[in-house]
């Protein structure tokens, strides 16, 4: 039990007990309650616990290593008497941690039920061997688990390749080209391929690229990155700097983040834009031609207007990412976020795809014979847009599948990309800094989407990574080098990658900025970095990486 601390604390457990006690004068409960009210009956009242679970001979649990604390012990409590209890489940794949489920339930399973017989379903139908031998030597990395090594009902089969990249710009674009390439092949369709990420930040530059290519998509189990509320509030501010006239932008940021123009002033702005037939963002920008408002208004236009003149003034005349990073940082776009959401990963989470955004721009003024802000709002409005209202309908039965590593689980496709092999990203830097347990699940993330490959596996990771606009050299991944069974190698850069979390106190990792030529040099030229070489030897890794290349 938690007890209340501050202010905030108390409002909530105020609310929390008036609440409950609605839902109990109601006769209701929750989703949450369905376990939790009957964990407490089972414990209050045994002769309840016995009726319940005489009801049953005998009791079924899939996914046991799924189980939280509260299932566990009703699970206990229904099988108690009659102890006819069969479990499901593979503590390999126990990826569930951040929501209460506890691997240790299924390691302990032997002990809780001593009488209980084993049987170990250790032959895989799904994957070619070779898929499956480098998901066996990388799951061997973690220490507490069964000792089980699964064995392909399909010997041999494709080498999984890893490809590495001089960006993730560049790595969307790559594996986006060799998804057309096997397309062309007879037999292949889109719904044979998968994109796998660890995060939701990772999937924007490679939806960019499929619809550049017209290759049909669906993103399972999230959002598309150009729906998410925080990229449109940011390309809108971009949009006042770049137009007069873009009222849908000025409505939709006019008080986000709050700058006392609240719902009556924008009212009377609007009544007075269409009686003069004025655009209101012109409106609100000449003070002199103003309607009448609240101070408060009146002076959050005023704060506005200037800032955009002013920023608008240095156009051409600065990098485009420098002033959209001052018009963030000028509007407190972070301090809204923190102010909007209480969860710290889900400020996270929203704050990173706003660097999405930043570090989408640094690649238009990068690759851009011309860069100008215009045309990269447009791009992204193209990238976002939506020109079929059935796509979802149309494209789930033949489309390239986008999704994290989470949403796979379950699933297994023909051909697998897992994306973003970095320490960072997979490892997540949360887990880099708390190792332990945590890496342990991590590895298991990793093994669930090594083992989604039916026949062709590919693992790629960027040696460099934007960062608010800035190439920043990555660290590989330490899982990359477990899977070609370099131990010593994954010690090492599991070592950088504490190190350099700890001298960063960031939420990323990174080494450094690379923006002067350090990491890969241009399209088409060796990869300079500590990647493991494209397309290894299984179990005999180079240590240097190798030039780039497409593969089949």
């Amino acid at each position: 039990m938690q007890v209340a601390r501050s202010d905030k604390d108390h409002l909530a457990a105020v609310g929390y007990r008036r609440y409950q006690t609605e839902l109990k004068a109601s006769g209701a409960v929750d989703f949450d309650d369905l376990l939790l009210v009957t964990e407490d009956l089972f414990t209050q009242f045994d002769e309840v616990r016995r009726a319940e679970a005489g009801r049953f001979d005998h009791l079924l649990v899939d996914e046991y290593q799924d189980t939280n604390g509260s299932q566990y012990r009703i699970v206990r409590g229904l099988a108690r008497d009659h102890r006819n209890l069969c479990v499901v489940g593979d503590d390999d794949q126990s990826i569930y941690g951040w929501r209460g489920a506890e691997v240790e339930h299924i390691l302990r399973f032997g002990k809780d039920w001593p009488d209980a017989k084993v049987v170990r379903l250790e032959e895989n139908y799904r994957s070619t061997g070779e898929i499956i031998a480098i998901a066996n030597r990388l799951i061997a990395f973690n220490a507490t688990r069964h000792d089980k090594i699964l064995r392909a009902s399909r010997p041999g089969g494709l080498r999984p390749q890893i490809l590495q990249f001089k960006d993730e710009n560049e790595e969307a674009k790559e594996i986006v080209a060799l998804i057309q390439q096997r397309l062309r092949t007879p037999g292949i369709d889109p719904r044979d391929l998968a994109i796998l990420f660890r995060t939701n930040e990772q999937p924007r530059p490679f939806e960019a690229e499929l619809r550049k290519a017209k290759v049909p998509y669906t993103l399972v189990g999230g959002m598309s990155f150009f729906d998410r509320k925080e990229v449109r509030d940011v390309t809108a501010l971009l949009r006042l700097i770049e137009s007069d006239d873009d009222e849908v932008a000025f409505l939709r940021i006019v008080n986000t983040p709050p700058r006392g123009v609240g719902p009556k002033a924008v009212e009377v702005l609007m009544k007075s834009a269409v009686e003069s037939s004025t655009p209101v963002w012109k409106l609100a920008r000449d003070a002199q031609r103003r309607p009448t408002l609240p101070r408060a208004a009146e002076e959050g236009l005023d704060r506005l207007v200037k800032l955009v003149d002013g920023l608008r003034s240095q156009l051409g005349r600065r990098p485009l990412v420098d002033i959209a990073n001052e018009l963030l940082e000028k509007v407190e776009y972070r301090h809204e976020i923190d102010r909007s959401y209480d969860d710290p990963d889900e400020r996270q989470t929203r704050w990173s795809s706003v660097e999405q955004v930043i570090n989408s721009l640094a690649a238009h003024e990068k690759e851009a014979k011309k860069p100008s802000l215009g045309d990269f709002l447009d791009e992204l409005a193209l990238s976002g847009r939506d020109f079929d209202n059935d796509k979802e309908k149309k494209l789930a039965g033949n489309a390239v599948a986008l999704m994290t590593l989470h949403s796979a689980k379950g699933l297994e496709f023909p051909e697998v990309y897992m994306v973003g092999l970095e320490e960072g990203i997979l490892p997540h830097h949360r887990s880099v800094a708390a190792e332990g347990s945590a890496i342990d699940e991590e590895r298991r993330l990793c093994y669930v989407g090594v083992t989604r490959a039916q026949e062709r596996l590919t693992l790629s990771l960027s040696l460099t990574r934007f960062k608010w606009g800035k190439p920043r050299e990555t660290i590989p991944s330490r899982f990359l080098f477990e899977i070609m069974g370099q131990a010593e190698n994954a010690a090492k850069f599991a070592r950088k990658a504490r190190e350099t979390l700890k001298q960063s106190g960031s939420t990323t990792i990174a080494k450094g900025d690379s923006a002067k030529g350090k990491g890969a040099k241009g399209k088409g030229s060796a990869a300079k970095g500590n990647g493991p070489k494209t397309k290894p030897q299984a179990g005999s890794p180079p240590t240097k990486p190798a030039p780039k290349r497409r593969s089949g």
